[in-house]
Protein backbone atom coordinates (compact mmCIF):
# COMPACT_ATOMS: atom_id res chain seq x y z
CA UNK A 1 0.00 0.00 0.00
CA UNK A 2 1.18 3.30 -1.08
CA UNK A 3 1.93 5.93 2.01
CA UNK A 4 1.44 9.25 -0.24
CA UNK A 5 -0.71 11.34 0.63
CA UNK A 6 -4.06 11.43 -1.29
CA UNK A 7 -4.78 14.33 -3.72
CA UNK A 8 -6.11 17.43 -1.60
CA UNK A 9 -10.42 18.04 -1.83
CA UNK A 10 -10.88 20.07 -4.66
CA UNK A 11 -13.63 22.37 -2.62
CA UNK A 12 -10.55 22.82 -0.30
CA UNK A 13 -10.41 23.29 3.42
CA UNK A 14 -10.97 26.47 5.31
CA UNK A 15 -8.88 28.57 6.12
CA UNK A 16 -8.95 28.72 9.55
CA UNK A 17 -8.81 24.47 9.71
CA UNK A 18 -5.51 25.18 8.19
CA UNK A 19 -4.14 27.75 9.84
CA UNK A 20 -5.61 25.80 13.38
CA UNK A 21 -3.91 22.66 12.34
CA UNK A 22 -0.66 24.44 11.38
CA UNK A 23 -0.36 25.69 14.71
CA UNK A 24 -1.39 22.54 16.07
CA UNK A 25 2.03 20.67 14.23
CA UNK A 26 4.18 23.62 14.46
CA UNK A 27 3.49 24.74 18.19
CA UNK A 28 2.69 20.63 19.72
CA UNK A 29 5.76 19.24 18.09
CA UNK A 30 7.87 22.15 18.66
CA UNK A 31 7.37 21.94 22.25
CA UNK A 32 8.23 17.95 22.96
CA UNK A 33 11.71 18.37 22.99
CA UNK A 34 10.93 20.78 26.18
CA UNK A 35 8.49 17.99 27.65
CA UNK A 36 11.46 15.56 27.12
CA UNK A 37 13.56 17.27 28.98
CA UNK A 38 10.73 17.89 31.48
CA UNK A 39 10.11 14.35 31.90
CA UNK A 40 13.40 12.81 31.78
CA UNK A 41 13.52 14.12 35.21
CA UNK A 42 12.06 10.81 36.44
CA UNK A 43 11.95 8.62 33.46
CA UNK A 44 15.15 6.85 32.09
CA UNK A 45 15.26 7.53 28.77
CA UNK A 46 14.15 4.25 26.63
CA UNK A 47 11.39 3.54 29.41
CA UNK A 48 9.99 7.27 28.88
CA UNK A 49 9.99 6.33 25.35
CA UNK A 50 8.39 3.07 25.98
CA UNK A 51 5.70 4.26 27.86
CA UNK A 52 4.99 7.19 25.80
CA UNK A 53 5.10 5.03 21.97
CA UNK A 54 2.98 2.19 23.76
CA UNK A 55 0.02 4.33 25.52
CA UNK A 56 -0.05 6.54 22.72
CA UNK A 57 0.18 3.31 19.84
CA UNK A 58 -2.45 1.78 21.95
CA UNK A 59 -5.31 4.85 22.35
CA UNK A 60 -4.80 4.82 18.28
CA UNK A 61 -5.03 1.34 17.80
CA UNK A 62 -7.85 0.80 19.47
CA UNK A 63 -9.85 3.95 18.52
CA UNK A 64 -8.98 3.22 14.72
CA UNK A 65 -10.45 -0.42 14.78
CA UNK A 66 -13.22 0.67 16.53
CA UNK A 67 -14.13 2.79 13.53
CA UNK A 68 -13.32 -0.12 11.16
CA UNK A 69 -10.00 0.48 10.17
CA UNK A 70 -8.12 -2.81 9.36
CA UNK A 71 -5.63 -4.18 11.14
CA UNK A 72 -1.70 -4.73 9.80
CA UNK A 73 -1.72 -7.84 7.68
CA UNK A 74 1.03 -10.41 8.62
CA UNK A 75 3.50 -8.90 6.70
CA UNK A 76 2.57 -5.29 7.41
CA UNK A 77 3.40 -6.17 11.23
CA UNK A 78 6.55 -7.83 10.05
CA UNK A 79 7.38 -4.20 8.16
CA UNK A 80 6.55 -2.22 11.04
CA UNK A 81 8.81 -3.99 13.22
CA UNK A 82 11.68 -3.17 11.02
CA UNK A 83 10.23 -0.06 10.26
CA UNK A 84 10.15 1.15 13.88
CA UNK A 85 13.60 0.43 14.36
CA UNK A 86 14.54 3.55 12.29
CA UNK A 87 11.33 5.57 12.90
CA UNK A 88 11.54 4.75 16.82
CA UNK A 89 14.19 3.48 18.29
CA UNK A 90 16.79 5.20 16.91
CA UNK A 91 15.51 7.90 15.89
CA UNK A 92 13.15 9.21 19.58
CA UNK A 93 15.06 7.07 21.60
CA UNK A 94 18.19 8.31 20.80
CA UNK A 95 16.56 12.23 21.18
CA UNK A 96 15.76 11.18 24.34
CA UNK A 97 18.95 9.91 25.31
CA UNK A 98 20.49 12.85 24.31
CA UNK A 99 18.62 15.37 26.29
CA UNK A 100 19.96 13.84 29.35
CA UNK A 101 22.97 15.82 28.29
CA UNK A 102 22.19 18.33 26.32
CA UNK A 103 18.93 21.49 25.93
CA UNK A 104 15.71 20.54 24.30
CA UNK A 105 16.24 23.53 22.00
CA UNK A 106 19.91 22.30 20.75
CA UNK A 107 18.32 18.63 19.76
CA UNK A 108 15.43 20.08 18.33
CA UNK A 109 18.38 22.14 15.73
CA UNK A 110 20.14 19.17 15.17
CA UNK A 111 17.36 16.85 14.43
CA UNK A 112 16.44 19.94 11.93
CA UNK A 113 18.98 18.02 9.69
CA UNK A 114 16.45 15.55 8.56
CA UNK A 115 15.32 16.55 5.25
CA UNK A 116 18.95 16.95 4.46
CA UNK A 117 19.49 13.34 4.93
CA UNK A 118 16.64 12.17 2.98
CA UNK A 119 18.09 14.22 0.16
CA UNK A 120 20.67 12.13 0.01
CA UNK A 121 19.23 8.56 1.01
CA UNK A 122 16.72 9.39 -1.76
CA UNK A 123 19.22 10.86 -4.35
CA UNK A 124 21.38 6.74 -3.40
CA UNK A 125 17.40 5.05 -4.66
CA UNK A 126 17.59 7.09 -7.92
CA UNK A 127 16.04 10.41 -6.98
CA UNK A 128 18.83 12.56 -8.53
CA UNK A 129 18.06 16.63 -7.00
CA UNK A 130 17.71 19.46 -8.91
CA UNK A 131 20.64 22.02 -8.90
CA UNK A 132 18.56 23.82 -6.64
CA UNK A 133 18.26 21.08 -4.07
CA UNK A 134 21.95 20.42 -4.21
CA UNK A 135 22.70 24.28 -2.93
CA UNK A 136 20.11 23.50 -0.35
CA UNK A 137 21.82 20.00 0.56
CA UNK A 138 25.39 22.10 0.56
CA UNK A 139 24.22 25.13 2.45
CA UNK A 140 22.11 22.80 5.16
CA UNK A 141 25.14 20.68 5.80
CA UNK A 142 27.63 23.21 6.21
CA UNK A 143 25.20 24.34 8.56
CA UNK A 144 25.40 20.85 10.27
CA UNK A 145 29.20 20.78 10.48
CA UNK A 146 28.58 24.23 12.10
CA UNK A 147 26.45 23.54 15.08
CA UNK A 148 29.03 20.12 15.85
CA UNK A 149 32.26 21.78 15.48
CA UNK A 150 31.66 24.48 18.56
CA UNK A 151 28.21 24.36 20.48
CA UNK A 152 27.28 22.56 23.78
CA UNK A 153 27.56 19.00 21.35
CA UNK A 154 31.05 19.31 21.10
CA UNK A 155 31.56 18.68 24.87
CA UNK A 156 29.03 16.10 24.88
CA UNK A 157 30.35 12.85 22.73
CA UNK A 158 27.47 11.13 23.71
CA UNK A 159 24.54 14.01 22.80
CA UNK A 160 26.77 14.65 19.29
CA UNK A 161 26.47 11.02 18.39
CA UNK A 162 22.83 10.79 19.33
CA UNK A 163 21.87 13.19 17.52
CA UNK A 164 23.83 12.78 14.16
CA UNK A 165 22.51 8.97 14.55
CA UNK A 166 18.78 10.52 15.31
CA UNK A 167 18.08 11.96 11.95
CA UNK A 168 19.96 9.63 9.49
CA UNK A 169 17.75 6.92 10.95
CA UNK A 170 14.62 8.78 10.45
CA UNK A 171 15.33 10.30 6.99
CA UNK A 172 16.24 6.26 6.18
CA UNK A 173 13.19 4.81 7.74
CA UNK A 174 10.77 7.81 5.66
CA UNK A 175 12.72 7.08 2.69
CA UNK A 176 12.66 3.13 2.89
CA UNK A 177 8.92 3.17 4.29
CA UNK A 178 8.12 4.32 0.68
CA UNK A 179 8.74 1.06 -1.46
CA UNK A 180 7.29 -1.26 1.73
CA UNK A 181 3.65 -2.83 2.13
CA UNK A 182 2.27 -0.65 5.19
CA UNK A 183 -1.32 -0.40 6.48
CA UNK A 184 -3.29 3.05 6.25
CA UNK A 185 -0.79 6.12 7.31
CA UNK A 186 -2.98 6.20 11.06
CA UNK A 187 -2.87 2.37 11.39
CA UNK A 188 0.64 2.32 10.58
CA UNK A 189 1.89 5.26 13.07
CA UNK A 190 -0.31 3.19 15.74
CA UNK A 191 1.64 -0.09 14.66
CA UNK A 192 5.23 1.85 14.64
CA UNK A 193 4.54 3.07 17.91
CA UNK A 194 3.14 -0.45 19.51
CA UNK A 195 6.28 -2.21 18.05
CA UNK A 196 8.85 0.54 18.89
CA UNK A 197 8.10 0.85 22.35
CA UNK A 198 9.04 -3.18 22.80
CA UNK A 199 12.42 -2.43 21.17
CA UNK A 200 12.29 0.60 23.20
CA UNK A 201 11.93 -1.75 26.49
CA UNK A 202 14.35 -4.29 25.33
CA UNK A 203 17.07 -1.19 25.09
CA UNK A 204 15.83 -0.01 28.23
CA UNK A 205 16.55 -2.98 29.53
CA UNK A 206 20.20 -3.55 27.76
CA UNK A 207 21.07 0.28 29.40
CA UNK A 208 20.36 -1.02 32.75
CA UNK A 209 17.00 1.55 32.99
CA UNK A 210 15.09 1.42 36.39
CA UNK A 211 12.95 3.51 37.78
CA UNK A 212 13.60 3.57 41.64
CA UNK A 213 11.06 6.44 42.93
CA UNK A 214 7.78 7.59 42.74
CA UNK A 215 8.36 9.73 39.39
CA UNK A 216 6.90 13.28 40.66
CA UNK A 217 3.74 14.89 39.31
CA UNK A 218 5.44 17.33 36.31
CA UNK A 219 7.47 14.64 34.90
CA UNK A 220 4.38 12.48 34.90
CA UNK A 221 2.47 15.16 33.09
CA UNK A 222 5.14 16.21 30.80
CA UNK A 223 5.16 12.27 29.63
CA UNK A 224 0.88 12.26 29.32
CA UNK A 225 1.50 15.36 27.55
CA UNK A 226 3.83 13.84 24.77
CA UNK A 227 1.51 11.31 24.30
CA UNK A 228 -1.73 13.25 23.72
CA UNK A 229 0.09 16.63 22.24
CA UNK A 230 2.99 15.33 20.60
CA UNK A 231 1.80 11.57 19.62
CA UNK A 232 -1.52 11.75 19.13
CA UNK A 233 -3.41 15.66 18.58
CA UNK A 234 -0.33 16.64 16.30
CA UNK A 235 0.19 13.33 14.60
CA UNK A 236 -3.24 13.65 13.73
CA UNK A 237 -3.29 17.20 12.55
CA UNK A 238 -0.12 16.39 10.19
CA UNK A 239 -2.03 13.65 8.50
CA UNK A 240 -5.09 15.90 8.22
CA UNK A 241 -2.86 18.67 6.50
CA UNK A 242 -1.42 15.65 4.29
CA UNK A 243 -5.07 15.01 2.79
CA UNK A 244 -5.73 19.03 2.74
CA UNK A 245 -2.63 21.13 1.66
CA UNK A 246 0.22 21.05 -0.66
CA UNK A 247 3.19 18.62 0.76
CA UNK A 248 5.17 21.75 0.91
CA UNK A 249 3.21 22.78 3.12
CA UNK A 250 2.03 20.20 5.54
CA UNK A 251 6.26 19.19 5.57
CA UNK A 252 6.71 23.16 6.54
CA UNK A 253 7.40 21.61 10.32
CA UNK A 254 10.46 21.15 9.41
CA UNK A 255 11.86 24.43 9.83
CA UNK A 256 9.37 25.64 12.10
CA UNK A 257 9.64 23.46 14.85
CA UNK A 258 13.36 24.25 15.58
CA UNK A 259 12.90 27.80 16.45
CA UNK A 260 9.47 27.33 18.57
CA UNK A 261 11.34 24.36 20.21
CA UNK A 262 14.53 26.66 20.97
CA UNK A 263 11.77 29.62 21.95
CA UNK A 264 10.23 27.38 24.48
CA UNK A 265 13.91 26.10 25.54
CA UNK A 266 14.49 30.00 26.70
CA UNK A 267 11.58 31.17 28.05
CA UNK A 268 10.10 28.17 30.29
CA UNK A 269 13.19 25.84 30.25
CA UNK A 270 15.87 28.67 31.13
CA UNK A 271 17.98 27.32 28.50
CA UNK A 272 20.06 29.66 26.93
CA UNK A 273 21.65 29.90 23.53
CA UNK A 274 25.05 31.32 22.15
CA UNK A 275 25.34 33.69 18.91
CA UNK A 276 27.01 30.36 17.29
CA UNK A 277 23.81 27.96 18.15
CA UNK A 278 21.36 30.32 16.74
CA UNK A 279 23.74 31.09 13.94
CA UNK A 280 24.20 27.33 12.56
CA UNK A 281 20.24 26.70 12.97
CA UNK A 282 19.83 29.93 10.58
CA UNK A 283 22.15 28.10 8.07
CA UNK A 284 20.68 24.76 8.56
CA UNK A 285 17.28 25.69 8.39
CA UNK A 286 18.09 27.73 5.47
CA UNK A 287 19.11 24.27 3.52
CA UNK A 288 15.71 22.81 4.64
CA UNK A 289 13.98 25.96 3.09
CA UNK A 290 15.37 26.14 0.11
CA UNK A 291 14.69 22.04 -0.84
CA UNK A 292 11.05 21.97 0.45
CA UNK A 293 10.49 24.82 -2.32
CA UNK A 294 12.60 23.06 -5.18
CA UNK A 295 11.18 19.89 -4.05
CA UNK A 296 7.47 21.66 -4.36
CA UNK A 297 8.10 22.21 -8.18
CA UNK A 298 9.16 18.76 -9.01
CA UNK A 299 6.94 15.84 -9.67
CA UNK A 300 7.84 13.81 -6.34
CA UNK A 301 8.71 14.85 -3.05
CA UNK A 302 11.47 13.89 -0.77
CA UNK A 303 9.60 14.91 2.90
CA UNK A 304 9.23 13.26 5.81
CA UNK A 305 7.03 9.72 5.32
CA UNK A 306 3.54 10.66 6.90
CA UNK A 307 3.63 7.48 8.19
CA UNK A 308 5.57 8.27 11.77
CA UNK A 309 5.68 11.64 13.44
CA UNK A 310 9.33 13.60 14.18
CA UNK A 311 12.02 11.95 16.01
CA UNK A 312 10.85 14.21 19.72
Amino acid sequence: MSTAAPTADRAGPGALAVAFALASVYILWGSTYLAIRFALESYPPFLLGAGRMFLAGLIMYVVLRSRGVAAPTGRQWRTLWVLSIWMVLLSNGLVNLAETEVGSGLAAIAVASMPLFAGVFAMMRGRHPSKIEWVGLVIGFLGVLWLNAGSELSSSTLGLVCLVIAPIAWAWGSIWSRDQDLPQPFMSAAGQMLTGSVWMLIAAMVHGERITQMPSLSATGAMLYLVVAGSIFGFTAYIWLLHHVRPALATSYAYVNPPIAVLFGALIGGEHFTAHDLGAMAVILMGVVIITLAKARGAKAIAPSPTSEPAA
